[in-house]
């Protein structure tokens, strides 16, 4: 995994990252001083960049064209920080697509367009 100098070059610290095949959960401090879709924009070409050029990694790899970004409330981050740990466990039982469309459905999130998710 990078050091993920996207998000330290934009005064936004990791507190965790995890991975799975089809996607990669993220919790950052977001910067006062930078946009969210600048840090996203420049950690997915550190990323892109990264992955092209690891052992086992592929010229191939894109990222989809968007992303899922969500606020977390100060008492929440120790469980956000378990969940995004878990996601192997997580996602053996419900996959990527099923838990974006319930929490889209449950939060009533109207910007929620499956085409920038699964195409």
């Amino acid at each position: 995994m990078p050091t993920w100098p996207a998000l330290c070059s934009n005064e936004s610290p990791a507190l965790i990252i995890n991975s799975v095949p089809d996607h990669v959960h993220i919790l950052f401090r977001l910067s006062k001083n930078y946009a969210l879709a600048k840090v996203v924009e420049e950690v997915k070409k550190e990323s892109s960049k990264w992955i092209k050029t690891i052992e086992g990694g592929t010229k191939l790899f894109k990222w989809q064209i968007g992303y899922g970004a969500f606020s977390v409330s100060s008492s929440k981050v120790e469980t956000v920080k378990r969940y995004i740990k878990n996601q192997k466990e997580h996602h053996g039982y419900q996959t990527f697509q099923e838990e974006i469309e319930q929490f889209a459905k449950e939060y009533d999130i109207i910007e929620y367009d499956p085409k920038y998710f699964w195409d």
